[in-house]
């Protein structure tokens, strides 16, 4: 009886069935991602999304049954790409909390500026964009919404602890008020093309969170 001979393996990874129909698959929800985060949902059609992706339309209805079931692919997509961006300037221990969402602010900026002030945040685009889109959208963005809160709120946290935010502050509360705040300053700037918009909302956030918002002016009685 002959031993076995030990199968030999290729180098790098194993190939993926699925890859091809993969690779497509996300290369329509990137490019309709781009499309969207600067045309709108409602207002683009999917023959352009198509066209500037390379992809054949019988393709698009092999993946999507419709183009509400590509919108919210895009959502899920955009969920968990923002989450992993918010999560490397947030959970960045070498800085303090405060700094770390100054850093996410200031990466905002320069994308903004990037792209010349065109694209904007898909899933504020979409909110803004409710009255003409179906009801299946209002709970994934809603979710998404929540979820960005939580983050924020768990980085204001660590800012009371170091005692750089107000102990007496909701931070809850705070991290509500960061993201309704933010999303019209987006808006804002995109409309003047400027991060100016964005720079004053920073500010007038960060002084609401100090203990003592405005420690030049001598206090009353004093």
């Amino acid at each position: 009886m002959t031993d076995k001979q030990p199968i030999k393996r290729g180098r790098g990874r194993p190939p993926k069935v699925h890859e091809g129909e993969w690779d497509t698959k996300q290369r329509l929800i990137r490019h309709g991602t781009a499309v969207l985060t600067e045309k709108g949902f409602a207002s683009t059609g999917i023959d352009q999304i198509l066209k500037e992706a390379g992809i054949p339309k019988g393709s698009f209805y092999h993946y999507f049954d419709s183009k509400d079931d590509f919108g919210l692919a895009m959502v899920a997509n955009y969920k968990q790409y923002f989450a992993n961006r918010l999560d490397r300037f947030l959970l960045n221990k070498e800085k303090p909390a405060l700094d770390r969402l100054q850093d996410f602010i200031n990466d905002a900026k320069s994308g903004l500026e990037r792209f010349d002030f065109k694209r904007g945040c898909l899933v504020g685009n979409l909110g803004q964009e409710l009255a003409s889109l179906s009801d299946t959208f209002r709970e994934p963005l809603e979710e998404i919404f929540q979820d960005w809160q939580c983050r924020v709120k768990a980085c204001l946290d660590e800012a009371v602890i170091e005692g750089s935010m107000d102990n007496r502050l909701d931070t809850a509360e705070m991290a509500a008020t960061f993201w309704i705040g933010w999303e019209g300053a987006i808006l804002r700037s995109k409309l003047v093309r400027s991060t100016a918009p964005v720079d004053l909302f920073a500010k007038s956030f960060f002084r609401c969170l100090s203990s003592d918002p405005y420690p030049h002016h001598p206090k009353k009685g004093e």
